[in-house]
């Protein structure tokens, strides 16, 4: 059986200084060399005639070699040149400083020629082409893929590598799909899909080969998602909340209509309060479509059946203005809410938590804080997250297991960032996803504008309109230091620029992440006060307080920001009663930056945003800027894609559905790769006492994971010492040393 576990310098053609180079691509064994995906291939299969070459295409010629190579000198540089022809005319072939091709070519013979054909001075030249002796397909007559590369290590030299792991590991590779899988999809077997994703014969076998390594990769994910919710819903039983009282009459009490969306979201989490399951529920809304009055409503329903809420936000002003929010509906119902952040006085701290305990306090609503050891719940029956992509799946657990008596409370994380249904079902697998997608009737559309910088004095002149009325303006700036390598403004500079320049009769303040907490959350108040005109941030302000008096927001360099930021920034306005603008200020011609901006100016859905920015950068780039915790693909696109994540997701369900914990024969190896991929990212350790049969798979050895061998390690010595300590204790054998 072959070891895909093996170390690369094993490999033929795999020197010392080869292994370092690979390593850094991120190739350390067999198994991540054969599965180092190209990003492209070209075609150099299909030869055209000199005459037949468009100017400026990369193409393949075969020609006669009619002259010597001749070799000039430019300063620095050599540059060789050689004479070809076919039957339709001749041409130049040019390269630089590789003065070792002289010895490469001869008068009359033939050669395959790959390169860029360009028409130049009435003449065709042939710039840097790849060439064979005709006859050969190392560099072409054949598909050749190309492969993302670190300095000073060649396409040729990894495709030649990567050729010799291939000859080794074909036929030989273990079937990991069931074949009822394969079959039913219409898939290839693995041997062949990766032979083919290396080295296919015709451009559209690729293509094939590439839906069954996707398929699989996607199938794996979701399978381990889905297992994940599978084992909450036999294992982790919740609290089945009283069917009593219902929401829908708390909903009344609110000043406003609630929307269609959010009637239809608050049904599904009633419902999941009222089973025995533990609720794992990811509200998902675009910026103001009303998640705080949805949140509210369930604390309110698990109150009133004799629990504890506990609302967990990322910063302490979105804390504070919760609980606001909170007393002003719930304090005349006789449901006390308080609140925990690390500004508070030791007393004032002592005492919530006394009340707590004794439950006295129905409502927590906190940062971090809530996290720590010493917040002990009485009876703690629901735990809200808001700005869920704030934290980590461990914080969010953590909070959850402050349940009392063994009892696992329903927890509802809450985020504002627009992400597709069907990538949600990616990120958040493990969730059951409601969405808010309508927002409340009378918000007013932001007004968006992109502009060049040259149009300053316009937007500055538009600012100062805005604030002589009576309103506030936030600016927005990418990076808090200048930095040698980006030409971009400082937050302190801009800030200091409008201070003393711009608008000195004004109230300017800034605000940035290296800032104290404490110091962030004052300035944020002020501004809230009105005691500061014009705020210029980073993107800390992207989770923030609401400011119904700030209707403007500029922000600088907007090429930088991904469109799901801008629009998350955006939202920061249009919180109140007066008309709001947004201001796009970017630098560039590209045909991707105008599409960017224009999809900002044309809608405010925040969905279709997600969806049009994801297109655009693609998922890696996507996700860049966010701790989803998005799985690592090495050769799916979660937007190309997509047909084939839908298929998967039916797929993985009718497996699990017949197979709940991948138990049967035939999907054995399946289960072994969803428990692997379980695995990844988690501080899980294995121990064992050694020695194994077959408990422990050998690639685990190899892991952060594994701890087996330090345990026998160290067992020795604890053994001997407990021996000792039992010898010198008995009597009988005092005498032993």
């Amino acid at each position: 059986m072959i070891d895909l576990k093996k170390d690369v310098k094993y490999v033929k053609g795999v020197g010392p200084n080869r292994v370092q180079l690979l390593n850094k691509l991120g190739i350390f064994t067999l198994e991540d060399l054969i599965t180092y995906y190209p990003r492209e291939y070209e075609d150099r299969s299909k030869p055209k005639s000199l005459l037949e070459c468009v100017d400026g295409e990369e193409a393949l010629v075969e020609v006669i070699a009619i002259s010597k190579m001749v070799e000039s000198k430019f300063s620095k540089k050599t540059m060789q040149r050689l004479m070809v022809r076919d039957n339709s005319g001749s041409a130049e072939a040019t390269w630089f400083n590789q003065s070792y091709l002289k010895t490469k070519f001869r008068i009359g013979k033939k050669y395959r020629m790959y390169g860029k054909v360009e028409r130049k001075y009435g003449k065709i030249v042939i710039a840097s082409p790849v060439f064979d002796e005709y006859g050969s397909t190392k560099n072409t007559g054949r598909i050749i893929p190309i492969y993302p590369l670190t300095y000073q290590l060649s396409q040729n030299t990894l495709r030649k590598i990567i050729e010799n792991a291939m000859a080794e590991v074909y036929g030989n590779l273990p079937e990991t799909l069931p074949q009822y899988v394969i079959k039913t999809n219409r898939l290839l077997g693995i041997n062949e899909a990766i032979k083919t994703i290396h080295f296919p014969q015709e451009l559209d076998d690729f293509k094939i080969a590439r839906k069954r390594l996707v398929f699989e990769e996607l199938l794996i994910t979701q399978l381990a998602l889905m297992s994940l919710k599978n084992k909450d819903i036999l294992e982790e039983k919740g609290i089945m909340f009283s069917s009593e009282y219902k929401i829908e009459e708390f909903v009344k009490r609110f000043p406003f209509q609630l929307t269609n969306a959010q009637l239809r979201v608050l049904k599904e989490i009633e419902k999941d309060m009222e089973k025995e399951k533990m609720m794992n529920r990811l509200l998902q809304g675009d910026v103001g479509s009303g998640k705080t009055a949805v949140a509210m409503s369930a604390a309110y329903k698990a109150v009133k059946s004799g629990y504890q809420a506990a609302i967990m936000a990322p910063t302490a002003i979105l804390a504070t203005q919760h609980l606001e929010n909170f007393d002003k509906m719930l304090t005349e119902l006789g449901i006390k809410s308080a609140l925990l952040i690390s500004g508070i006085t030791k007393k004032k701290k002592e005492e919530i938590l006394s009340n707590l305990k004794d439950g006295k306090i129905d409502i927590l609503i906190g940062t971090h804080a809530l996290l720590e050891d010493n917040v002990e719940f009485k009876n703690l029956g629901l735990v809200v997250t808001d700005e869920q992509h704030r934290f980590g799946v461990r914080q969010r657990n953590k909070i959850a297991q402050k349940g009392s008596n063994g009892q696992n409370p329903d927890v509802l994380v809450m985020s504002a960032t627009p992400i597709p249904r069907t990538l949600a079902l990616i990120l958040y697998g493990d969730l059951d996803i409601s969405i808010i997608d309508e927002l409340p009737p009378n918000r007013k559309k932001i007004e968006t504008f992109a502009v060049t910088k040259r149009m300053q004095e316009r937007v500055d002149n538009f600012i100062e309109k805005q604030i002589k009325e009576g309103r506030q303006a936030y600016i927005v700036c990418p990076l808090v230091e200048e930095s040698e390598e980006s030409d971009l403004k400082s937050v302190t500079e801009l800030a200091k620029k409008y201070q003393t320049e711009i608008f000195p009769q004004y109230r300017v303040a800034y605000l940035h992440g290296k800032m104290k907490a404490k110091e962030k959350d004052e300035i944020m108040l002020q501004f809230k006060n009105h005691e500061i005109d014009i705020l210029i941030s980073t993107t800390v302000i992207e989770v923030g307080v609401d400011v119904p008096n700030s209707n403007i927001m500029v922000i600088e360099d907007a090429q930088r920001f991904g469109l799901a930021q801008l629009h998350q920034l955006r939202g920061r306005v249009g919180r109140g009663e007066y008309q709001s603008y947004c201001i796009l200020k970017y630098e560039g011609n590209g045909e991707n930056i105008r599409k960017r901006m224009k999809v900002m100016c044309d809608t405010n859905d925040g969905f279709k945003i997600s969806e049009k920015d994801l297109e655009l950068r693609g998922s890696g780039d996507f996700f860049g800027t966010m701790q989803h915790g998005l799985p690592e693909f090495k050769i799916a696109n979660l937007f190309e894609d997509m047909p084939i994540l839908q298929q998967v997701q039916q797929v993985a369900q009718n497996i699990l559905s017949k197979d709940t914990k991948l138990e049967n024969e035939e999907n054995k190896e399946l289960a072994y790769i969803v428990n692997k991929k379980m695995l990844e990212g988690k501080d899980v350790i294995v121990m064992h006492p050694l020695p194994r049969i077959d408990e422990i798979a050998t690639d685990l050895d190899n892991t952060k994971h594994n701890k087996y061998f330090n345990q026998a390690f160290n067992a020795v010595p604890v053994r001997m010492a407990i021996l000792k300590t039992l010898i010198k204790n008995n009597p009988k054998w005092n005498h032993i040393e």
